[in-house]
């Protein structure tokens, strides 16, 4: 994708101050409302009641300077020096330490550079304190985790921020070329030795199969492929966090990320892509098997023509952080409406060791009452 340009459609200034001090309002996952941390104000966020719509893909393959945006106008960006992440954030907010790689983060914030807007967010609905809670309760559940891991529990260990992803709808036209397999059985004769020491023939069935060719055409709508715009974290562990509740997407509003980050997409529409044909290809082949049909099936190729294919910008909330232990990052995600939590942690090889003697002393024991018992 293009290095964005500099030039961006028409910007409206996001300011959220409360209307009775004059603080900075900031997004509330617990009630959804903008809320001001001094006097209490409370004000509601107003968003249309549309659908988060769908974009052509193809029009958005080369990106043209009228369809990129700033997040929010006042928006700021700074990139980890360390892992590279970019994160955007939007005044109180500040960038802090980097809550992919747990470096400091001391590069200086710059203006947020235009990007392909998100057409949609799924705003938090757990508090960082659910989630510091949460992840308290997980790190005390890890047997044989360093005594140093307990800081990292602290209440703000762990930030919120929006995620990028992709979604796909894309109909696909497959045209295959395989082989049929058909099993039939043949009685066959052979002789085995009874108890008696005697010869005695006997039967059985046999399976064959019978191969045939066979080619045709399989056709399939995929709808919603969630693919992640970030590298900052491993795939498995995004998608250990799911499910997200799509259906309860809002159109973007600069509002929701008060008081939070995002991450700028690091992939881009058509790297995105190129994950959705992985994910199609195990569906597909499972629908050109079934095509075949027979017992078993060979597939020899399967040409697969992908139209009428859309896409949607989503943000999606986590709690993120990252700590490094004995010159290792180890990172732990929180499912910021669910509360979901994944991470990695080092182990103690003292505590190990440790619970080992104790076992092979607690059987020594054991074994010499046992013996004491028998003599």
């Amino acid at each position: 994708m293009q290095a964005p340009p500099t030039q961006t459609s028409p910007e409206k200034i996001h300011t959220y101050p409360c209307p009775d001090c004059g603080a900075d309002l900031l997004y509330e996952p617990s009630d959804g409302f903008l809320s001001c941390p001094h006097c209490g104000h409370r004000q509601a966020i107003t968003t249309s009641a549309e659908q988060v719509e769908e974009r052509s893909y193809e029009q958005y393959l080369q990106i043209h300077p009228e369809q990129l945006e700033r997040l929010a106008a006042d928006a700021l960006e700074v990139q980890c020096q360390s892992c590279g992440a970019t994160v955007t954030f939007i005044p109180p907010q500040v960038a802090g330490q980097c809550d992919f790689c747990g470096v400091q983060i001391v590069a200086q914030a710059k203006s947020a550079d235009p990007i392909l807007a998100p057409e949609g967010v799924l705003p938090f609905r757990i508090t960082q304190q659910q989630a510091s809670a949460g992840l308290h309760q997980w790190l005390k559940s890890r047997w044989f985790a360093p005594n140093a891991l307990k800081h990292f529990a602290q209440p703000d260990s762990i930030d919120g921020v929006y995620l990028p992803f992709w979604t796909y709808d894309t109909d696909t036209t497959s045209y295959y070329t395989g082989e049929r397999g058909d099993h039939y059985y043949v009685t066959e004769t052979y002789y085995e030795t009874d108890s008696n020491g005697n010869q005695v023939e006997r039967t059985r069935q046999v399976q064959h199969t019978r191969w045939s060719p066979a080619s045709g055409r399989v056709s399939r709508w995929f709808d919603d492929i969630l693919v992640p715009a970030t590298a900052s974290l491993a795939q498995n562990r995004l998608e250990a966090l799911e499910p997200w509740d799509l259906a309860e997407l809002r159109l973007y509003e600069p509002a929701f990320l008060s008081g939070f980050k995002a991450q700028r997409y690091q992939v881009d529409l058509a790297q995105g892509f190129k994950r959705v044909k992985q994910v199609t290809a195990a569906v597909i082949q499972g629908d050109v098997r079934k095509d075949i049909g027979g017992n078993v099936q060979r597939i020899h190729n399967v040409s697969t023509q992908y139209s009428g294919i859309t896409f949607k910008h989503l943000l999606l909330p986590v709690y993120a952080g990252a700590y490094r232990f004995n010159q290792k990052v180890f990172q732990i995600v929180v499912n910021g409406r669910t509360g979901e939590i994944q991470g990695d942690r080092p182990y103690s090889f003292w505590k190990i060791a440790l619970f080992v003697t104790g076992m092979v002393f607690i059987l020594l024991i054991i074994a010499l009452v046992f013996g004491l018992a028998q003599s």
